[in-house]
């Protein structure tokens, strides 16, 4: 297996203000940029039972899914 960068999932609730405090895109971004960027990136889910890959269209926002971001 290529050397991959493993993003674990949690499951901290039904709804995002369950979860907790998460990063901001910039915090990703900077902690990212710490790694080649040539290295794949997996989700790693319950403990490395099951595994997801990332696509471009895997991303979403509040808008596109027709939810109300309250902090607005």
């Amino acid at each position: 297996m290529k050397k991959a960068l493993f993003i674990n999932g949690n499951r901290n609730g039904y709804e995002p203000d369950q979860c907790g405090r998460t990063l901001t895109v910039g915090e990703l971004i900077a902690l990212l940029s710490d790694f080649d960027e040539y290295r794949p990136v997996y989700l790693r889910n319950d403990n490395g039972y099951t595994y997801g890959s990332i696509r471009e269209q895997d991303f979403n926002t509040v808008e596109d899914l027709g939810e109300e971001d309250e902090e607005e």
